[in-house]
């Protein structure tokens, strides 16, 4: 079994900064990537950014240019760095770690950008 815990979250002005980190642990073997998924009210829940193990990284283009998707394989962690917030980036994000063949997902935390 493998367990995300997501932190970092929480209530910013517009303009702002926030950092996520996303740590698995347990039966972690041969992790293919890691990312992070958001989801605002009403609305489908939709990729923000992605990493796969090489290192090579994609974005939704309305976070292109302002987040950053970064991980630490010896740590098992995913970070998500989110600059130049907007209200519209307000939802839950989610972090996820893809295996071969399993997909596992964090809880969630919320991110509120204030205008």
């Amino acid at each position: 079994q493998v367990r995300l815990v997501e932190s970092g979250g929480g209530l910013v002005q517009a303009g702002g900064s926030l950092r996520l980190t996303c740590e698995a642990s347990g039966s972690i073997f041969n992790i293919k990537s890691m990312g992070w998924h958001r989801q605002a009210p009403g609305k489908e829940r939709e990729l923000v950014a992605g990493i796969i193990r090489d290192g090579t990284t994609n974005y939704a283009d309305s976070v292109k240019g302002r987040f950053i998707v970064s991980s630490d394989n010896a740590k098992h962690t995913v970070y998500l760095q989110m600059n130049s917030l907007k209200p519209e980036d307000t939802a839950v994000y989610y972090c996820n770690v893809r295996f071969t063949y399993d997909t596992y997902w964090g809880r969630g935390t919320q991110v509120t950008v204030s205008s």
